[in-house]
């Protein structure tokens, strides 16, 4: 019988990396486990993958601060620090329930949050809850215009989904909300972005810092934005 592949060897890891990278999945499945839900548990594990497979110096640190900052980098692209959201953490309570100071955490999560690009409402680490909303994920330069592609033409929509832009075909739910029955047809999100299309997806912002939250907890704190 053969074998199945390891998560590390399925979201390829190199090898040097593979131990630490499961040190830090199993730090980050047990928190999630505990204090969010399995959404933010598959996101996580993808971004220790994603954060493995660059050249950061990794080893310097230990994996509970990694595991704190992938949590923190993908809490912050998903506003997990906003009292309004649900499931909610401060930073200080994320930081603490890695055993690591809330300054180091930080320092992690900016570092991750730079190297991977991201930005508030990231679509490719978007929580599934927030993506049908999100202006970020249906918004398109086609031709030169910005256009929100929901209300594109379906075969436009359906170029944008098979390349991976998109993670569901907007006129398939508007199809089928319109009609009796419950439930909602789930629709296999492609794979990864094309990058060679004319479809283009709006330029990210550049990530200056912390955000307001992280600020607010930073200064009751009294921890500047360098503590490592």
């Amino acid at each position: 019988m053969r074998k199945s592949k390891s998560k590390a060897a399925q979201m390829h890891v190199p090898k040097k990396n593979r131990q630490l990278f499961e040190q830090i999945v199993e730090l980050i499945d047990a928190f999630c486990d505990a204090h969010l839900n399995e959404d933010y548990k598959e996101l996580c594990e993808h971004m220790a993958g994603a954060i493995c497979r660059t050249h950061l110096p990794l080893s310097r640190s230990s994996p509970a601060a990694w595991a704190a900052g992938v949590v923190d980098a993908v809490g912050w692209v998903n506003f997990l620090h906003d009292p309004k959201q649900s499931p909610h953490m401060t930073s200080a309570q994320l930081a603490e329930g890695f055993g690591v100071s809330q300054g180091t955490m930080t320092a992690k999560s900016k570092i991750i949050r730079d190297k991977l690009d991201l930005m508030p409402l990231d679509p490719d680490w978007c929580l599934p809850e927030l993506l049908k909303d999100n202006p970020l994920v249906w918004m398109f330069d086609v031709g030169g215009l910005v256009m929100d592609i929901r209300m594109a033409p379906r075969d436009v929509q359906e170029e944008a989904y098979e390349m991976g832009l998109i993670p569901f075909i907007p006129a398939d739910e508007q199809e089928q909300e319109s009609e009796p029955g419950p439930g909602i047809k789930i629709i296999e999100f492609p794979s990864k972005q094309s990058k060679a299309s004319k479809l283009k997806s709006p330029q990210k912002p550049k990530d200056d810092g912390p955000d307001l939250f992280e600020k607010e907890e930073l200064e009751k704190q009294g921890i500047s934005d360098d503590e490592s």
